[in-house]
């Protein structure tokens, strides 16, 4: 627990009932019984937030892969509109 600015939170539609001043683990029951964190994890920001944090924890030759899927996949687009331009 600690202070944080209102500016930095951003709310949610996701509602836990739960009294004023609860506990850590009043507050981890309440999430678990709502499903609150599972709701979370199917939301666009959150799937975007994990794509960040694993191309943020590539290495060197997943990134050198990625680029060579990309350069695959863009070269067959450009085949494709080629075609269909003629």
């Amino acid at each position: 627990r600690h202070m944080m600015p209102v500016k930095r939170l951003s709310l949610t539609d996701f509602v836990a009932k739960i009294p004023r001043g609860a506990r850590e683990k009043t507050l981890r029951q309440a999430l678990e019984k709502d499903e609150i964190m599972k709701k979370w994890s199917e939301t666009a920001w959150a799937k975007k937030l994990k794509a960040k944090e694993v191309r943020a924890n590539m290495t060197d030759f997943e990134r050198f892969k990625l680029m060579v899927a990309r350069r695959k996949r863009s070269a067959e687009v450009k085949g494709v509109m080629k075609k269909a331009k003629k």
